[in-house]
């Protein structure tokens, strides 16, 4: 079986999917090749999977023919079982190959459906995703397939590497530092819980203006930046709480890998959680914003380990029913061989 993928994402926790999945299709044994953005941090983990043609595809850019007369040129010579696009931009470059079955992968909600012309079918990792497709006009196959956390086994991170007392009572947070993901909520609750550290994996945009939050709110000294990390799991699994703070979040991926770790989880009422959490069964559930209530969420795991020892494992209970790594590439595999 062989599957051309097209990935013009950035950083984060879609890319880092990617990456889990594409590594769980060459396990299965998927031939496949790449063309992706240049220069991405993940690109070594790809690299031996197939070849990669790099580049950024934009609009206005003289590149972007020359790329779909590499992409056009490569289907007709390799024949493809199937073209993954993964979002709405790289769906542009999905050509009208009869051979092949042609899909885009949606992680987040589209504003149109114009850049899926050529697809055979859209596969959304949420109902809502799937259901905004139907609403903007999408009345060809559907289908909703989820997430897996990465099969990792979570080492935590020496707290001493991050200047962070051993007893401390630690909550982590991780993404891309940008306002849908709401840090500045997470640093606000914090601050409402004495003693309480935290960890922020990732960069971004807002860093600046985070890093001087904390200060305004007199958490600097208990707060890490740690930046991106290769494996962010072994972070989480080093902390007492995870928390996702997201105003916007289609699913929640972090969510699924915090519960991997076995560490328990307080999020906001956003879309993807709100699908697949259960308050007080396997995650806290927060009002977007809600500052106080997220810090009452902290301190009630922090205080009552009969709560925390529940969450940990509701969330074990919600990944292995509906979060695995066979199911989902199953159901790939079957869309692949063109089965319904």
């Amino acid at each position: 079986m062989k599957v051309l993928h097209m990935h013009f994402g950035k950083e984060g926790g879609a890319e880092r999917f990617f990456v889990i999945l594409v590594n769980a299709f060459a396990e299965a044994g998927v031939e496949q090749r790449f063309v992706t953005r240049p220069g991405r941090s993940w690109k070594d983990e790809v690299a031996p999977l197939g070849p990669i043609i790099e580049n950024n595809y934009r609009r206005l850019s003289l590149s972007s023919p020359i790329l779909t007369w590499r992409v056009h040129r490569l289907v007709r010579r390799w024949q493809p079982d199937a073209i993954m696009a993964w979002m709405s931009r790289s769906s542009r470059l999905v050509p009208d190959w009869p051979g092949a079955v042609k899909l885009t992968r949606l992680g987040d909600y589209p504003r149109h459906i114009k850049h899926f012309r050529h697809n055979d079918l859209i596969v959304a990792n949420t109902p809502g995703i799937a259901e905004k497709c139907r609403a903007l006009g999408w009345d060809r196959r559907l289908e909703v397939i989820s997430n897996f956390a990465r099969e990792v086994s979570p080492v935590p991170v020496s707290r001493a590497a991050l200047d962070t007392p051993e007893d401390a009572f630690l909550v982590t947070g991780s993404g891309r530092f940008i306002r849908r993901k709401g840090f500045d909520t997470l640093l606000r609750a914090v601050a409402e819980v004495p003693g309480a550290w935290l960890w922020l994996i990732g960069d971004g945009e807002l860093r600046g203006d985070l890093e001087t939050l904390a200060a305004e709110l007199g958490i600097a000294d208990r707060t890490r930046f740690v930046g991106w990390v290769e494996e962010p799991m072994h972070h989480v699994a080093a902390s007492d709480c995870y928390v996702m703070p997201s105003r916007h979040e289609p699913l929640g991926n972090v969510i699924l890998e915090a519960w991997a770790c076995g560490v328990p989880c307080v999020s906001t009422a956003s879309e993807g959680p709100n699908w697949f959490a259960t308050d007080e069964g396997d995650c806290l559930m927060v009002p977007i914003d809600g500052a106080p209530e997220m810090a009452a969420a902290i301190a009630r795991i922090r205080d009552d380990r009969a709560l925390r020892d529940r969450l940990v494992a509701g969330g074990t209970e919600t990944l292995n029913a509906r979060f695995t790594k066979e199911a989902v590439v199953g159901r790939y595999l079957q869309i692949f061989r063109g089965e319904p």
